[in-house]
């Protein structure tokens, strides 16, 4: 479908237009509900202990506190324009706020374990499409000049929500209890729902456009495909969530599931690229500007995820740092994003958007290699001093990226493209942080491997280590044989921990390699200069 109407369809008449909203109050009335869902992603891991005190369970059974989440929104984020298309895109926002809330609240007065996880689902479900929504209303109320302000609102919800959500939930758990972290959206949703209610509008021209194919629709419905889509990125996230945790591949619940999700994404496009209505409309992806952002912003948030968890656990584990210290550390990126998007979202229209995200692949490869110096000795201001052109790097690339890969989506599209952009984003983000953390632990395998034949008794480099380490024992009142016994016991902790080192060293770098690698699709982004409609797959 290349026009607000396919063949076969008479085109519908566009009543005519409300007087506008402030564009702005339409924008804060929608972003509360994208920096909820952005949040709620990642603050309750910081509250596991406590969940797992209150509700009698394992910390390996509180994950499926956060891993039921994250499945429901994987299999909603998709299926946004497919429901927007059916009962409006304002109706399915504000019906997913009212999910999101309602689960929020029922979550914090939930007292056991597979309640909690219901109701988390339950709020998955409606955070799932909030995003998407957020980003086809955000594009279509802004004139096509401020498109890269608009992004660079939704991007701080989307970039800064995981990033202060273990902040403000660990200060939530400290200082109140932990049925808080999901009390907390209830009176914000209800400010967010009374709002959008009030000022945001649907446009006329794809509330026209959405009803003249929402019969069509009701008759071809695309149960097939909502069904493959269901199992396939369902089993998909479960084996991102819980594959490091199992062992992978050698456990065979995540070896089933991750061939029934292969098998069943690959029967999804061939059904979707087919199908006279899709549910998904993967043809989006024959666009190749729309392809090469979608995809360099997955990288990204690949890259994002997996720094973010990477380097708090750095700093506690290696550095010292209270969690609190290393929360407080990170928080200068996600200020400095505060301050930049918003003059990246203003050089858009002046600057070539493809420099600008070469720009910040190259400073993020910069920062990666800066990281990748790391040693035992690094300092706070060292941290922090990185995490600043991290920052920087990240907010000249979301910005342009979301601008550009939606540049050639027609306006009545809109909703199937922000929903497949918000999916691979999340999925990307998902795939980082499992691969990331299980080369942790298997790089750190690895270097002390490789450094135990240098400890060998007969190396004369050793000898006088040892020789030092007994007579620290000794003075300590140990006689021979336990200070023989603890010196080799502290040796082995000293070359366990350089492992460490090294292993997050690696990966820091491994982190800016492979987003260098995707620095050739810059050349494809290209904004086009009467942003055509591409050929959207309905078969009429």
């Amino acid at each position: 479908m290349t026009t607000a109407h396919a063949e076969g369809i008479a085109a519908p008449t566009v009543p005519s237009q409300r007087k506008p909203v402030n564009k702005w109050l339409v924008t804060v009335s929608i972003t509360f509900g994208t920096l909820m869902g952005a949040i709620d992603a990642s603050i309750v891991n910081v509250a596991v202990p406590h969940l797992s005190g209150s509700l009698g369970a394992t910390v390996e059974q509180i994950t499926w506190v956060a891993t039921g989440f994250v499945m429901a929104t994987v299999m909603v984020m998709p299926m946004t324009g497919f429901l927007a298309r059916l009962f409006g895109q304002k109706r399915v926002y504000m019906t997913s706020l009212v999910l999101f809330v309602a689960g929020s609240a029922l979550c914090g007065m939930a007292r056991t374990l597979p309640l909690l996880v219901l109701f988390r689902i339950l709020q998955g479900f409606g955070a799932g499409a909030l995003q998407p929504t957020e980003q086809a209303i955000l594009r279509q109320t802004f004139p096509l000049e401020e498109q890269g302000m608009a992004m660079a609102v939704f991007g701080m919800a989307v970039v800064l929500g995981p990033a202060f959500g273990p902040t403000l939930g660990g200060y939530i758990v400290d200082n109140y209890s932990w049925p808080w972290i999901f009390y907390i959206n209830v009176p914000i949703g209800c400010v967010s729902l009374l709002m959008v209610s009030r000022f945001v509008h649907e446009p006329e021209d794809i509330k026209a456009a959405n009803h003249a194919l929402a019969e069509h629709q009701k008759k071809n419905m695309d149960w097939w495909g909502i069904g493959l889509m269901v199992i396939g990125l369902g089993s998909l996230q479960y084996v991102l969530e819980e594959g490091n945790r199992n062992d992978w591949f050698q456990d065979p619940i995540i070896a089933t599931l991750g061939f029934l999700s292969i098998l069943m994404i690959v029967l999804l496009i061939v059904r979707e690229l087919s199908a006279p209505m899709p549910a998904a409309d993967f043809a989006l992806f024959k666009d190749p500007v729309f392809a090469s952002g979608t995809l360099i912003g997955a990288v990204m948030f690949a890259q994002l995820m997996s720094i973010t968890f990477l380097l708090p656990l750095f700093m506690q584990t290696m550095l010292g740092f209270s969690a609190t210290q290393a929360g407080l550390a990170m928080m200068p990126r996600s200020l400095i994003m505060l301050v930049v998007m918003p003059i990246v979202g203003r050089l858009f229209n002046v600057v070539s958007p493809r420099l600008i995200v070469a720009f910040g692949i190259i400073l993020f490869c910069y920062s990666a290699w800066l990281m990748a110096h790391y040693t035992l000795a690094t300092t706070a201001r060292g941290v922090v001093m990185v995490l600043l052109i991290q920052g920087v790097a990240f907010s000249c690339l979301f910005i342009p990226l979301t601008t550009l890969a939606l540049s050639s989506i027609p306006r009545q599209r809109m909703t199937d493209a922000t929903g497949l952009n918000s999916l691979l984003r999340q999925v990307g983000g998902s795939a980082g942080l499992a691969i990331f953390a299980t080369m942790l632990s298997r790089f750190s395998t690895q270097a002390r491997g490789s450094m135990l034949p240098n400890l060998a008794p007969g190396n004369p480099m050793l000898s006088p280590e040892l020789s030092g380490m007994k007579m620290l024992f000794v003075r300590h009142g140990l006689d021979a044989v336990a200070s023989e016994s603890g010196s080799m016991r502290l040796l082995d902790f000293i070359v366990r921990r350089q492992a460490t080192v090294l292993s997050f060293e690696k990966l820091f770098l491994i982190a800016g390699i492979s987003f260098a690698a995707v620095l050739p699709l810059v050349f494809l982004l290209r904004m086009p200069k009467s942003a055509p409609k591409i050929d959207v797959h309905v078969e009429m």
